[in-house]
C-alpha cells in the first residue's frame, strides 16, 4: 500500500467547514491509481477560526481519510524538524508538501527557507531512504501583488526551491518540483487572497497529481480542476 502524507501551512490544513486540496487530491487518487493507498499523518484536524486553534473536526466531507502534518503559521521552519518522526511513525511513501509562504512573511528569507528546505529533506529521509517527495513553490498570493519586496523574496525563493529539488533528487528517493498551476488566479482561486476556496483546492491537487503522473505514472490526469 502506498502511504501519501500531505504536508504545508495553512493552505493545506484548511479550515472548519472546507474540503481541502487533501480531499480533491485523495478523491482523484481513489479514482485513478491502480493500486492501494492511504494518506497518513500524525495530525487530524482542521484550522478554527472562532477559537483560533487548530480544533476542529468539522470536515466538509467527514468521512475522508483526513491524516495530515500540517499547520496555520506553520513553514519550513516548523516542519523541518518534526518530519523524521512523522515519516518514521506513519511510514509514508510519498510526501505531498505546500510550504514556503509563512516562511516568508513572518520567519525566514528567501536563502534562509532554501536552507530549511534541504534541512527538511535531509531529515525525512532518515526516516525512509526511498521515500519521493513532490514540493510545490509558493503560489500567486495576495501579499505578493501589493508589496514588491515580499513578491521578490518569493521569486527569489522558487528559484531556490527548484535548485535545491535539482540537487537533493537522487534515484532511490526521488524529488520533484510540481508546477503552479498556470490559471491560478487569487482573485478567482481564494476567499481571501491566500487560501484557497474550491477552485482552488482543485488546482493545487491538480499540481500534485499531474507531477506524480507525469513523472511516476501514477495515477491519471487530473480532470477535475476548477469544479466544485
Amino acid at each position: 500500500m502506498l502511504r501519501f502524507m500531505p504536508v504545508g501551512d495553512s493552505m493545506t490544513i484548511g479550515s472548519a467547514g472546507e474540503h481541502t486540496w487533501r480531499y480533491r487530491l485523495w478523491q482523484h487518487l481513489c479514482a485513478t491509481y491502480n493500486g492501494p493507498c492511504k494518506l497518513v499523518g500524525p495530525r487530524e484536524t482542521l484550522y478554527d477560526k472562532v477559537a483560533d486553534a487548530p480544533t476542529s473536526y468539522a470536515y466538509a466531507e467527514p468521512d475522508f481519510p483526513r491524516t495530515h502534518l500540517a499547520g496555520w503559521g506553520e513553514g519550513w521552519l516548523h516542519m523541518a524538524p518534526l518530519i523524521a518522526e512523522a515519516v518514521r511513525t506513519s511510514r509514508a511513501d510519498v510526501l505531498l508538501v505546500s510550504l514556503g509562504l509563512i516562511d516568508l512573511g513572518f520567519y525566514t528569507n528567501a536563502e534562509q527557507t532554501a536552507e530549511n528546505v534541504r534541512a527538511f529533506v535531509t531529515q525525512a529521509r532518515t526516516a525512509n531512504p526511498r521515500l519521493r517527495m513532490v514540493v510545490l513553490p509558493v503560489i500567486p498570493n495576495i501579499r505578493a501583488e501589493a508589496d514588491e519586496s515580499f513578491a521578490a523574496q518569493v521569486a527569489l525563493f522558487n528559484d531556490l526551491l527548484a535548485k535545491a529539488v535539482a540537487d537533493l533528487d537522487e534515484p532511490r528517493s526521488p524529488l520533484l518540483l510540481a508546477t503552479p498551476p498556470a490559471d491560478y488566479d487569487f482573485h478567482r482561486d481564494t476567499y481571501d487572497g491566500t487560501h484557497p476556496n474550491a477552485s482552488g483546492e482543485h488546482k493545487i491537487a491538480a499540481a500534485f497529481a499531474e507531477a506524480m503522473h507525469q513523472a511516476w505514472d501514477f495515477g491519471q490526469p487530473y480532470a477535475a480542476a476548477g469544479t466544485s
